[in-house]
């Protein structure tokens, strides 16, 4: 059965950190490219991350460069978002998702073939 489960997700005051993980079981995970994608009350699925499969090449929306960090283990079939300098527009149910194609921020969310169920990060003070 293939699955995706992302974790990690809480309350944060402005300028905290988060690490969301996302496990993924059923499929040959280091067959695929990994996203992660938010999305905000009354708002579209925005990408904000993305890692290759072969080569681990990452690339992120220009909202959270420099602040977040994508890295995947396929040894363990995991994938990661470390999320630091928080911002209240930060605020959203986070996403990862699956993609056989070449990966990039802002790839739409229809190139996407396996996606988790969402956790949910909010920054407030």
């Amino acid at each position: 059965q293939v699955q995706l489960v992302e974790s990690g997700g809480g309350s944060v005051q402005p300028g905290g950190s988060l690490r969301l993980s996302c496990v993924a079981s059923g499929f040959p995970f280091d067959y695929y490219a990994v996203g992660w994608f938010r999305q905000a009350p009354g708002k579209e699925r925005e990408g904000v991350s993305c890692i290759s499969s072969r080569d681990g090449s990452t690339n992120y929306a220009d909202s959270v460069k420099g602040r977040f960090h994508i890295s995947r283990d396929n040894a363990k079939n995991m994938a990661y978002l470390q999320m630091d300098s928080l911002k209240p527009e930060d605020t959203a149910v986070y996403y990862c998702a699956l993609t056989a194609v070449s990966c990039s921020a802002s790839l739409p969310p229809y190139e996407y073939d396996y996606w988790g169920q969402g956790t949910q990060v909010t920054v407030s003070s």
